[in-house]
């Protein structure tokens, strides 16, 4: 089964729409929140995984010091 949007994926070099602050909300639901550009479509009662890909990775990746921020509010 698959969405309207037939390859959901969202870039963070050309997609992303960041806050006043420098953050960035990706929304994971059935519908379109008004026009919100960072809105990932998911069907209703099926899971989802996300899929993050690191591209030439520096020092503070291989040593484990990097960590991806763990913060995500469901609303």
């Amino acid at each position: 089964m698959r969405t309207d949007q037939h390859f959901p994926s969202l870039f963070s070099k050309k997609d992303l729409t960041k806050n006043a602050d420098g953050s960035t909300d990706i929304v994971f639901s059935p519908t379109k929140p008004g026009d919100n550009p960072n809105w990932i479509q998911t069907i209703p009662g099926k899971s989802w995984f996300t899929i993050f890909r690191l591209y030439g990775p520096l020092e503070p990746w291989f040593d484990k010091s990097w960590k991806l921020e763990d913060f995500v509010e469901v609303k």
